[in-house]
């Protein structure tokens, strides 16, 4: 596995620990979404995998090495990206800026890289002078993700890309982050959009009081009833899948 992370435990110094030994896992190319109750733990162990917080006991590996306790500024060079839920673009910098900042560890190549971004991502070479504040909630979250990506990291980590989103933009978005998958990247994404997030996804992982409470293929996850009647409300597990080519227009 790419980014592995095995019995995290850890959570905030002034509450309990929220993750109470947990296990996940990504490799190359493989899209792995967390799914789970209010309180389960999904958020914090992403940010304990990310460096945001430090665990208090588990070890996280990225490409063999290991990497946890490590700051999130070391854990970006050596390949891991993250997009946090909120505050993940400059409101009053430009599109054009923004990714600017996603490349500060290596400016030579900024104006290539963001190229690049821009070519992949039509909607913000539209918008590519407009202060990031001004963009929609999908154009936002393509942006923060394009930011990310500006780095070149071989593992990206997604806090809920889609919350706040309308049902139209949550599919959009979707379709990007497979695609970004397909890419070669190990993407470990906490979504609360848990029907369509599976149906996009290879594996799943269920959390549960800070646990793992089940793993699996993505289209088992969905199937198994006491998931479906707990997190997807008895719903078919069957919605339209997003198309695999990210979106063009305004998101």
């Amino acid at each position: 596995m790419l980014l592995e992370a095995h019995n995290l435990v850890g959570g905030y110094p002034s509450a309990e620990q929220i993750v109470k030994g947990v296990a996940l896992s990504a490799d190359a190319g493989e899209l792995v979404t967390i799914i789970g109750p209010n309180g389960a733990g999904k958020s914090t162990a992403l940010k304990l995998v990310s460096g945001l917080l430090r665990p208090a006991s588990g070890t996280v590996r990225l490409a063999g090495q290991d990497m946890a306790g490590r700051s999130p500024q070391a854990l970006a060079r050596a390949g891991l990206g993250f997009v946090p839920q909120e505050r993940n673009v400059f409101a009053s910098l430009t599109v054009a800026e923004n990714l600017d900042m996603g490349c500060l560890f290596a400016p030579r190549e900024t104006k290539a890289r963001a190229e690049e971004a821009f070519a992949r991502f039509p909607v913000l070479a539209e918008k590519r002078r407009a202060a990031a504040g001004t963009l929609s909630g999908g154009q936002r979250q393509i942006l923060a993700m394009a930011m990310a990506l500006m780095a070149r990291p071989t593992a990206l980590l997604l806090d809920e890309p889609t919350a706040g989103l309308s049902p139209a933009a949550a599919h959009d978005l979707f379709a990007t982050i497979r695609a970004i998958a397909r890419d070669g990247l190990a993407v470990l994404m906490v979504e609360q959009n848990a029907l369509e997030a599976l149906a996009i996804s290879d594996r799943a992982t269920v959390l549960v009081d800070g646990r793992n409470h089940l793993d699996g293929p993505a289209s088992a996850v969905a199937d198994d009833p006491d998931i479906r009647r707990l997190f997807l409300g008895g719903r078919s597990s069957k919605p339209t899948t997003p198309s695999a080519s990210p979106p063009v227009q305004d998101v």
